[in-house]
């Protein structure tokens, strides 16, 4: 494309497609992302067991982290490569690796080996999500783009009630054929990968790239480590001292790489892992910022709801899959929703300004369980915190990539989705870093004031007996009754400190500037971009002739 560097414009105006030939374009595209969002509710709501077999409850943040890391850190590099050399082998790829991760998380024997393929595996996820979305960015128009919405937000929604309810019910087998119930969390991914696979090889047709650009991996390097640093802080800040030596390290290296990554973006212009004119947009930076806010909302909500109902409440992982169904349900009605307004309307801006508003409501009402909170309220509130997020997620994705050019529609998609994934990469070491750290003085707070021994108190508040929450059933009633209630302090502690991010995300929301959404998919956009380019070349030559 002209004006693009390195880019072989196409030759041919894309065809106009049918509704049935959108959906048989999509089905591999819904596939690969119920292959994603399914693994990410199975593992979490299966955590707590896979931690306690594992023997590695506290370091558990190192599994979660892991995995957000990779797909956190490799979604901007898939926008840009998809950019420039097509999305359809990057998809592929990134459905290839996740089935590997997945293979090799079953076949993990501690929890730090579980880490590092989960980092394999996240380096798969990366690319699931984001690319699906660009894909459908590329066939379909912003304001009809709602009808279609609906099928992968109803897949997402599938997807994560079905997610608990298999993960819990899977982990709560000892063995399966031979082995650990909870490993056939990972296997089931195996033939699951290889029908998206199979779907997507033979079904989606997209134009093909050829870029003779700079692949920007110097920028990909810099930003890792920017991000990774913080992130390790926020996980072990609390175990090693805030303002220890390699705390102080960490955050240094994070701030020097990052100046160095602004630095090195500026000088490789059209070719960087992120472009620096995106940021010229304000609907692209606002955005950015809300979806780093939303995304630590969502993560530090569910990463700790799950252990709320096992722990706290004493459910059995099964039990709890099937009570975060009213989480997963406010998702697919307000999604659902969403779509048809901004498909009917051409409106977008109202939806995530309530989303917020919903978060944090359902944030500082969650800061209120406790072990006797009656399970309807827990689930009412969980309700809320779904349709927050169903009017928030994908409302903000098609903001940003309505406001770019239509060759940008890579970076748009993928840049929304790192801010967001950051967010939720950070907020779930953050979440779990404030549990873990309050958690033996509550539970000492507690067993003082219900009159229990100095000994019995240490003893029951140390990290191997917070290691395997398992034995928590077995302990005499008096101090099962500290032990729950300090883990309750410490959850409610967390849904608080996240319901405070939920407010500069709701400012933000009213600060976004509504852009009418285009009436053309990225791609016929962007073949209209490369005609009027050429037109205009042709023009000024003709001109220059004269």
């Amino acid at each position: 494309m002209t004006g693009t560097a390195g880019r072989t414009p196409e030759t041919d105006e894309p065809p106009d497609r049918t509704h049935r030939q959108i959906l048989v374009l999509l089905s591999g595209l819904l596939l690969g992302m119920f292959l994603a969002a399914l693994d990410q509710t199975v593992v979490s709501t299966a955590m707590r067991t896979i931690a306690d077999q594992l023997e590695g409850q506290t370091a558990q943040a190192g599994v979660t982290t892991a995995y957000l890391v990779t797909s956190t850190i490799t979604t901007p590099l898939y926008g840009k490569l998809s950019d420039q050399y097509g999305r359809k082998p990057f998809y592929v790829f990134a459905i290839a690796i996740f089935i590997v991760g997945s293979m090799l998380c079953g076949l993990a024997t501690n929890i730090y080996e579980l880490a590092a393929y989960r980092a394999v595996q996240g380096i798969g996820a990366g690319g699931l999500l984001s690319l699906a979305f660009a894909i459908v960015g590329d066939l379909v128009p912003p304001r009809e783009r709602g009808r279609y919405q609906g099928w992968f937000i109803a897949v997402f929604g599938l997807s994560s009630v079905l997610g608990p309810i298999v993960g819990g019910t899977l982990a709560g087998q000892s063995t399966l054929l031979g082995i650990d119930g909870w490993r056939w969390i990972f296997y089931l991914n195996v033939p699951l990968g290889l029908l998206a696979l199979t779907v997507v090889l033979r079904h989606l047709s997209l134009p093909r790239k050829r870029s003779s650009a700079r692949i920007d991996f110097l920028g990909a390097g810099l930003l890792t480590s920017a991000v990774v640093p913080v992130l390790l802080l926020a996980e072990k800040g609390r175990d090693v001292g805030w303002g220890s030596a390699l705390s102080l390290g960490l955050l240094v290296l994070s701030v020097a790489s990052l100046v160095s990554f602004v630095a090195w973006e500026r000088r490789m212009g059209e070719t960087a892992i992120l472009p620096l004119r995106v940021f010229s947009s304000s609907v692209f930076s606002i955005t950015s910022v809300t979806a780093l806010l939303v995304g630590a909302g969502m993560f530090g909500g569910i990463v700790v709801l799950p252990l709320y109902l096992q722990i706290v409440r004493g459910a059995s992982p099964t039990a709890a899959g099937l009570q975060l169904i009213p989480f997963m349900v406010g998702i697919l009605i307000t999604s659902m929703v969403s779509g048809r307004v901004m498909s009917r309307t051409g409106r977008y801006k109202v939806l995530p300004t309530i989303g917020t508003s919903f978060m944090f409501t359902a944030l500082l009402l969650m800061s209120t369980l406790d072990v006797d909170t009656p399970l309807w309220q827990a689930m009412l509130f969980m309700v809320v915190m779904g349709a927050g997020l169903g009017l928030s997620m994908q409302t903000l994705v098609i903001s940003v990539q309505n406001a770019l050019p239509a060759r940008d529609m890579g970076i748009a998609t993928s840049s929304v989705s790192f801010f967001r994934s950051l967010g939720g990469t950070l907020g779930a070491a953050v979440a779990l870093a404030i549990l873990f750290g309050s958690l033996a003085g509550n539970i000492q707070d507690r067993a003082r004031a219900a009159g229990l021994p100095a000994d019995v108190v240490d003893r029951f508040s140390s990290a191997t007996a917070l290691d395997d929450s398992s034995i928590i059933p077995n302990l005499p009633d008096a101090i099962e009754r500290a032990v729950r209630d300090g883990f309750a302090d410490s959850m409610s502690t967390v849904f608080l400190v996240f319901a405070m991010l939920l407010v500069p995300a709701f400012v933000l929301t009213l600060l976004v500037k509504e852009i009418p959404l285009r009436a053309k998919g990225g791609l016929a956009s962007a073949h209209a971009d490369a005609k009027t380019e050429e037109a205009l070349s042709a023009t000024r030559s003709e001109t220059a002739v004269l």
